[in-house]
């Protein structure tokens, strides 16, 4: 059932919990408090499900509004797709991974591709798989925070290697703060890779659900309908609040205002949840202001024909005016796409970065002729529909000393709870990540003391 904003504005304080965020960490913590037996009303400002999980229609295809994939050792993940019963569902596929660098692509797909991956010597490819074989057996990550990457990886890989493929790869994710990101940064990437090539019995093997995260969602929401989750959709949160009074939060939307929550549990981003949470402590909210996320512009593109072969697609040639090329073509049967190819071309920028004005004629333009130089059978001709997702709060960065300035879940405030990407600690934003995270918010919300009424 949902609760259009305002028209149940008092609510029973019997174990009543607001979730704040309905992205797939909100979805999942609100379903792991349902089943508890919590009375669970979810909040998302937007007038869909999902977050960065959520789908979109472009052109007659309704897909995903972001990249993803699912690995084999995506344990958690796993775990809730066969609780919806949507896991003996998923295809299982070994895709190619590619380089672009120097203007010419390169498969990098087995040791022999590795061998003959031209923009490297004998010596320098040497010290990169030495590299990557060492950060995947490091069990302790912590020490690695205090090390700043590029130091890091110049010192192991040398300074040729780094400037050639390290830097290009740090500064497509990261921008100019990779000059701030820890080591721990790259080992979270390297190490879940190894565990997909574990898992996959030697090679990656990635997934999907047929239908993309738009079945996953609705399965999510229809077990939550179920266990009698209320939703509030399309009205923004504008503060959560407890009633000294009472003991009870109040949460206060564009349109209405909710009472007598028993917990609260916010998933905003962390400015965000520093600004909506009205009664933390300063110190509080100046370690939630203190995490500096990078924000996401990603194009969608639906061709006539695929691009290449791979999967991913790496970019070291820095003019490239996008992060990689992403061809879920490459993944997913084209037959789920009317025929036709599905591409994505992210742009990981600052949250202020300039990019987020840029309107979508302009960026078509870019894109394409970039994607002109680098694939010369592209015609933009072949392009049936373009569209843009832009979210300026994606991931935190990860710097020097990051889990030492990361304020706990449990706040300082009783049943207030703040969790978001910017506690997923030696680990990177993925969907499996973000599940074991709403069990681990879960585990702490039912350690931490009821707040007396």
């Amino acid at each position: 059932m949902i609760a259009p904003a305002g028209n149940e504005p008092s609510l029973s304080t019997d174990g009543t919990v607001a979730v704040i965020g309905g992205g797939l960490l909100g979805l999942t913590l609100a379903l792991r408090l349902a089943s508890t037996g919590a009375h669970v009303t979810l909040f998302e400002a937007a007038p869909e499900l999902g977050g960065l999980a959520s789908a979109w229609r472009i052109g007659d295809v309704t897909w995903d509004r972001h990249y993803h994939v699912t690995l084999f050792s995506d344990r958690r993940l796993l775990s809730l797709l066969s609780e919806l019963d949507l896991e003996r569902e998923i295809v299982w596929t070994r895709v190619g991974t590619g380089f672009y660098s120097d203007g010419r692509f390169h498969p990098m797909n087995g040791a022999l591709d590795f061998l003959r991956f031209p923009p490297l010597g004998l010596i320098d490819k040497f010290r990169l798989g030495t590299t990557i074989l060492r950060a995947s057996r490091i069990a302790d990550p912590l020490p690695l925070e205090d090390v700043p990457v590029e130091t890091w990886l110049t010192e192991l890989s040398g300074r040729n290697t780094f400037e050639k493929i390290w830097r290009p790869l740090l500064r497509a994710k990261l921008g100019e703060r990779y000059r701030d990101a820890s080591a721990a940064f790259l080992w979270a990437i390297v190490v879940r890779l190894y565990a997909a090539r574990r898992a996959g019995l030697g090679s990656e093997r990635f997934g999907y659900v047929p239908g993309g995260y738009a079945r996953v969602l609705d399965a999510l929401r229809a077990k939550l309908e179920a266990l009698g989750v209320r939703f509030v959709l399309g009205s923004p949160v504008e503060s959560i609040r407890r009633d000294g009074a009472t003991g009870g939060f109040t949460v206060t939307t564009a349109s209405g205002r909710y009472d007598g929550f028993e917990r609260a549990a916010v998933t905003a981003p962390a400015r965000h949840a520093a600004r909506l949470c009205v009664d933390l402590a300063e110190n509080e909210r100046a370690r939630l202001l203190d995490k500096r996320y990078q924000g996401i512009v990603c194009a969608s593109l639906l061709l006539d024909e695929p691009l290449g072969p791979y999967y991913v697609t790496n970019l070291t040639d820095e003019w490239v005016p996008f992060s990689a090329v992403i061809e879920m073509s490459a993944l997913v049967e084209r037959k789920a796409f009317g025929g036709k190819a599905l591409v994505y071309l992210p742009k990981y920028v600052a949250p202020d970065d300039p990019l987020f004005e840029v309107d979508d004629d302009a960026l078509r333009d870019q894109f394409c002729s970039a994607l002109e130089r680098m694939y010369p059978h592209f015609s933009r001709a072949s392009v049936r529909a373009f569209q843009v997702s832009r979210v300026r709060d994606v991931f935190p960065v990860a710097t020097l000393g990051y889990s030492r300035g990361l304020p706990p879940i449990a706040t300082s405030v009783p049943g207030l709870f703040v969790v978001n990407a910017a506690h997923i600690v030696n680990g990177t934003l993925n969907a499996n990540e973000t599940v074991s995270l709403a069990e681990r918010a879960l585990a702490e919300m039912a350690a931490a003391r009821v707040p007396a009424k």
